[in-house]
């Protein structure tokens, strides 16, 4: 062997074998007791460079949590764009003679979930306020027929069915409809006497008719409640376990709007009579219709049309906050542009999946071994790689026309958001741009990172942990403060 080709040679295994180690920080950090059976992640990318300066096992597939609605934003924007806006449309059949409407009243929806929320704006009731004002300017003073809420848009699958069981009913576990309205989600009123006593119900906001609470709360000597709602969709009964904190005049737990459509529909014709609009029919939607045999087509005028913010606003709110419900009614949204082959049945959201999954395998991106099952991340069974967020990212980063919304829709770590208490007080305070997941044992962080003049794209994600999700939180801090000192 020639002492050229020794020295290639041994430069080669200096160079694998150097790449090959890992991390003193990481090591450190897997050889926690708490890290024993759990599954570990990270990438770290200099995106201009194209450099990987950290990697280990990130191309082992784990639960994300809702780091996925890291993915389910950037795919909208280059799908949608980021001045995409959804759209409810006030719709009429029939004739209007002598100021009553011989005929249905409809609203029809394309699953914006931001209609009535009270992240866009304090007066979450003004659009009923200005739907009412076109009814009234069409000279409308009676309608003589029902008020339908037309969701056809979607599925009826609002909550995916990979969803925990535990999830449902809860304020986040809310399910995306054709027709969202007040985030899907209602306030119930508690009052809590002397500990071991049970809670009374004093209501809910708003209102929801015939929905039946089986209480079994407790009240109890703590700050804060342990409690939590249950229920499935569409049903009208709901379930109260835990406790609340005792002695409480007032005391708010929230949960889910079982069925928005058809709760918006009968909110409407609520509205109207207190506005003198009275109505001889019913309030239903699509799905009881379509149910019934009762569901026909015919043409509609339309009366008015509200719009949402735009998607650029949205996004940000989604991941600012982490948000369930505009994140899922986002990868529905997204699924509208697929088009089934021939005999295929699928559901809205795996509609959306796959054309997910379809335009970054386009992009060059490995796609084979994801799952996703929503656009939230609230299945446990979805999967992601660290290496297939970061190849996101820095796309997102570098080649994508929305770089800057996207980049803006992740809050900034120890500052606001999700993640204002996540490396605050630390170097990376403000540098940092994440979009956070935990659920149980469960936690992952993917985003940017700007230092020393550099642009890095961060994924990493531990499951199957075995302590408390404050102690991994600070372990990870320490992690990333060492990897990036």
């Amino acid at each position: 062997m020639t002492r050229k080709l020794y020295f290639s040679l041994f430069i080669l295994y200096v160079c694998f074998f150097i790449k090959a180690q890992t991390a003193p920080a990481i090591k450190h950090f897997i050889n926690k007791p708490y890290m024993k059976g759990a599954s570990f992640s990270l990438i770290i990318k200099d995106i201009n460079q194209q450099k990987t300066f950290y990697s280990y096992d990130s191309d082992r597939l784990l639960t994300p949590a809702s780091v996925m609605k890291s993915i389910t934003t950037a795919s909208a924007l280059e799908l949608l764009g980021e001045d995409f806006k959804f759209s409810t449309t006030i719709e009429y059949n029939g004739t209007i003679v002598n100021g009553i409407l011989k005929g249905n009243l409809y609203i029809k929806g394309s699953g914006d979930p931001t209609l009535g929320s009270k992240h866009f704006g304090e007066n979450t009731k003004r659009f009923m306020t200005q739907w009412i004002n076109a009814i009234q300017k069409a000279g409308i003073h009676k309608i003589e027929g029902n008020i339908i809420a037309d969701e056809s848009i979607f599925d009826i699958e609002g909550t995916s069915l990979k969803w925990a069981n535990e999830d449902m009913g809860n304020y986040y576990g809310a399910g995306s409809y054709g027709i969202c309205v007040f985030d899907n989600s209602y306030t119930l009123a508690l009052q809590s006497g002397v500990a071991g006593t049970r809670p009374k119900i004093k209501g809910t906001d708003p209102n929801i008719p015939n929905l039946h609470f089986h209480n079994y709360l407790s009240s109890a000597s703590i700050a804060s409640d342990s409690a939590f709602i249950s229920g499935a969709p569409f049903s009208t009964e709901r379930y109260l376990h835990g406790a609340i904190p005792a002695n409480r005049t007032w005391y708010p737990l929230k949960g889910d709007i079982p069925d928005p459509a058809l709760f918006l529909a009968d909110y409407m014709k609520r509205q109207l009579a207190n506005q003198g609009i009275s109505t001889t029919g019913i309030a239903s939607c699509f799905r009881l219709l379509k149910e019934k045999g009762k569901w026909t087509n015919s043409k509609r005028n339309k009366l008015i049309t509200t719009y949402s913010p735009t998607l650029r606003n949205i996004i940000k709110e989604t991941n600012h906050i982490s948000h369930n419900l505009f994140a899922d009614a986002i990868i529905k949204t997204i699924g509208l542009h697929y088009k089934p082959q021939k005999g295929e049945i699928i559901s809205s959201f795996n509609r959306g999946t796959k054309m997910i999954t379809s335009f970054w395998e386009k992009k060059g991106i490995d796609v084979s071994g994801i799952w996703i099952h929503d656009g939230s991340g609230l299945a446990p069974a979805n999967k992601l790689s660290a290496d297939f967020v970061a190849n996101i990212l820095t796309y997102m980063k570098k080649h994508s026309q929305h770089n800057a919304a996207f980049y803006e829709s992740l809050p900034e770590a120890g500052i606001n958001g999700s993640v204002r208490n996540f490396l605050k007080g630390t170097a990376l305070q403000g540098k940092a741009r994440l979009k956070s997941g935990s659920m149980s044992r469960v936690k992952g962080y993917a985003g940017y990172i700007q230092y020393n003049g550099k642009s890095y794209a961060i994924a990493l994600f531990v499951n199957n942990y075995s302590c408390d999700g404050s102690t991994i939180n600070q372990a990870l801090k320490k992690l990333l403060l060492q990897l990036f000192r």
